[in-house]
């Protein structure tokens, strides 16, 4: 087989970001390349390819979906620690320990760190005019907020700047981030302004369509860059945020007002709030991670590989 037709080298892979991982490169390369001799492995490859990397994106959302079910079902009402309490401790455990196994990169944690501090900040705020609860009693608490729940957003934007690397993101007519910022800003105020009679969603939807529009999102799961819009991702993202967070709810981690005597998946019009916070998360990431545009010469070259293995 052609030497174009092999996986990337170990230095161009992603696994590389995170040094637990680079034992591995070599032995996944030879792995890719066994699977490479038959189109139908080569299809299957890819795919399993796709799900791995977005297991591993999802790393630190995962931990924490993990937490929240396992200590709803199995945390002894007896502990003197507060449940809140344990998933707080909990989590700033996981991200140490993330870090000093280099499972994390700073970059990454430095965007859980800042959406941290945004979503408390708006946690404080919805709490206090009662959009939503958290039930039960704790200790590491800001103005009734516990402080684990700003790891709930942190867990986005660390998937967005993990999947972001993993998958080697390119764009084409990606919107100027100056555009983003005014955009998140705006979206930001406005969980702020409907609680007093200003609601923009519908002009930041349509901005939101006006700035994404035209954007294609270009990652590469193997050898091949794969496209997709950009907004519709996005969408996608919001759609699993909001299975997340009726798992949030199930468990009681926190209710909203209409769940407090019996559970009911969360209403689907959340999906709109998800989608303008996830904004702001794209892009924090976005100015961590400079988009860069794919040319021509690079997505011909990519699909090189799959037209020699078809």
């Amino acid at each position: 087989m052609n030497d174009r037709n092999d996986l990337a080298k170990p230095a161009d892979s992603a696994a590389a970001l995170w040094a637990p991982l680079k034992p591995f490169i070599a032995g996944e390369a030879r792995l890719g390349r066994a699977m490479a001799r038959r189109h139908w492995t080569a299809v299957l490859y890819e795919f399993l390819r796709f799900g791995v990397k977005q297991g591993w994106a999802c790393l630190f959302g995962g931990i924490a979906v993990a937490l929240m079910i396992g200590t709803f079902s199995f945390y002894p009402a007896s502990i003197a620690l507060a449940r809140y309490d344990a998933l707080f401790v909990a989590m700033l455990a996981v991200q140490a320990i993330l870090l000093v196994t280099r499972l994390e990169t700073f970059d990454e944690a430095k965007v859980i760190l800042i959406y941290h501090l945004v979503g408390t900040v708006m946690e404080i705020f919805k709490t206090a005019v009662g959009s939503w609860i958290y039930p039960e009693p704790n200790f590491f608490r800001i103005a009734g907020v516990p402080l684990f729940s700003g790891f709930m957003y942190s867990c986005i934007g660390s998937y967005l700047c993990r999947v972001w690397r993993l998958f080697d993101f390119r764009f084409t007519r990606h919107p100027p981030r100056a555009s983003l910022v005014a955009l998140s800003l705006a979206a930001y105020a406005n969980f702020f302004l409907d609680h007093f009679g200003i609601d923009l969603r519908i002009v930041l939807f349509a901005a939101a369509a006006l700035a994404f529009g035209r954007t294609t999102v270009h990652y590469k799961v193997w050898h091949v860059y794969r496209s997709m819009p950009l907004l519709l991702g996005l969408v996608l993202v919001s759609l699993f945020i909001w299975f997340s967070e009726n798992i949030g709810t199930y468990t009681k981690t926190w209710l909203y007002p209409a769940q407090q005597h019996a559970w009911a998946l969360v209403s689907i019009a959340k999906l709109g709030s998800w989608f303008l916070l996830l904004i702001i998360s794209y892009t924090l990431v976005s100015l961590v991670n400079p988009p860069r545009e794919i040319t021509r010469g690079r997505e011909e070259a990519a699909a090189e590989p799959e037209r020699a293995a078809a």
